[in-house]
């Protein structure tokens, strides 16, 4: 979920002092090899600490299957200066669309759905939409869509659909107005956005969108979505279980990812970031751990963004993709499935002209790199609004993620800059 967050959220706050040269020796000794093995990664995470522009920032690298090196540097909080670390939790937001996308593949391969079904086959609701006839215009001026919406396309943000925080003018009212949101930030008013209350349950997001029209025909254009999270409710309808349940049983528990989930517990308060908006040289806390929204119950589980999650938990979910469905002797894919998956799932006639797969493909809800692409073939993965980015490169063999906790994201280079100065390790 790319949420845009006001950078003038709240008023006040604490400029970045130097909490982390007060902390002991000792709490960071778990970074010293991946340092050592990736310095140019380690100089460039530690720079946005060492320069006061934010509290914590962590890398984890991983080759092969082999143990991921984790390194970072500074604190979970600015209140509380516990050293980040490997099992530090992060506001995962969009970096929940692959783990989304996975989950319907394990439907496809067990025959419970396919690739390319119409959605209607699971939500009677969505048989007959209708499509603006100027996109963001009116939404009264509309025509029936020619194209029932499939699975594919919510894997791929090709159905159509809209996002509160991405689309303009009506549309956008009414997907507020029906409380259609990706996810959460704050218990607190941020100035530039209006409150809206999140549907009660997936069901109801699921029938309230479908009443209201697409933005585009389905199949034809890439357009950031709601769609991960209306995947969510088709899988929970294909498993004949609750969608949250479904990841834990198939994805999070075969893993191991037990620090994994769309609500922070009481006892890992501890544990948990603090989120922060960068303005004028401070940081200013707009989500902080020990009364985060995220200690309360979700109005819905956001396939499209909203888990929170370790790096040592996420790097698992890495390493399970670069081994095609397998880490540590646990198999919970086909190769082939897994394949699929990280392949380009959409036709070069869909149109991606000036959106974040400008010249790329996606798959199941990650983006999937071209032979034309920076970095070579080969890369799966994508990012969160607040700073997180994770991946695969298959043609080289590693799994890398990075995490911070400030949006908006493109308020600093961290997220940006990250693949290029891993890149640079990896080629060195």
């Amino acid at each position: 979920m790319n949420m845009m967050v006001s950078r003038r959220a709240l008023l006040g706050g604490l400029a970045l002092g130097g909490s982390a040269a007060l902390l002991p020796r000792a709490a960071f000794a778990f970074r010293e090899s991946g340092a050592q093995l990736y310095p140019a990664t380690h100089a460039f995470i530690k720079g946005f600490v060492d320069r006061r522009e934010l509290a914590g920032t962590l890398a984890a690298i991983g080759k092969g299957q082999g143990t991921a090196e984790f390194f970072g540097a500074g604190v979970q909080s600015l209140s509380d200066p516990v050293p980040v670390g490997p099992d530090t939790l992060w506001r995962l937001y969009s970096m929940t669309k692959p783990v989304t996308g996975i989950a319907a593949m394990l439907l496809i391969e067990d025959g419970k759905m396919k690739l390319d079904q119409p959605i209607a086959d699971f939500l009677p609701g969505f048989a007959r939409m209708q499509v603006q006839n100027t996109p963001d215009g009116s939404i009264t001026d509309l025509r029936p869509a020619n194209t029932q919406i499939t699975v594919r396309h919510l894997l791929t943000h090709t159905a159509g659909l809209g996002y509160n925080i991405i689309q303009k003018g009506p549309i956008k009212k009414a997907y507020d107005d029906a409380g259609i949101v990706g996810g959460s930030a704050s218990r607190l008013p941020i100035p530039g956005m209006a409150p809206v209350t999140p549907a009660p349950s997936l069901a109801a997001m699921a029938d309230r969108l479908a009443a209201l029209p697409l933005i585009y025909e389905p199949g034809t254009q890439w357009s950031y979505s709601i769609s991960l999270d209306l995947l969510g409710r088709v899988i929970e309808v294909a498993a004949g279980q609750p969608f949250d349940a479904f990841l834990k049983a198939r994805l999070f528990d075969p893993l191991g990812m037990t620090s994994t989930s769309f609500q922070v517990g009481a006892k890992d308060v501890g544990r948990f970031t603090t989120n922060y908006a960068p303005y004028g040289g401070a940081l200013i806390p707009f989500d902080p751990a020990t009364s985060s929204i995220y200690l309360d119950p979700p109005p819905y589980p956001f396939g499209g963004g909203g888990l929170v999650s370790s790096a040592r938990d996420y790097d698992r979910f890495l390493a399970m993709l670069l081994g095609e469905g397998a880490t540590g002797g646990k198999r919970v894919m086909k190769v082939e499935t897994a394949r699929l998956a990280m392949s380009n799932l959409i036709d070069d006639s869909v149109n991606r002209k000036g959106t974040f797969i400008d010249g790329q493909g996606f798959g199941a809800g990650g983006r999937v790199s071209l032979p034309s692409s920076p970095g070579g073939a080969g890369i799966f993965g994508w990012a969160g609004a607040a700073g997180t980015i994770g991946f695969v490169h298959r043609g080289l063999g590693y799994r890398a993620a990075a995490y911070a906790q400030y949006m908006p994201s493109g308020a600093l280079p961290f997220q940006e800059k990250f693949g290029e100065t891993f890149f640079k390790d990896v080629m060195a």
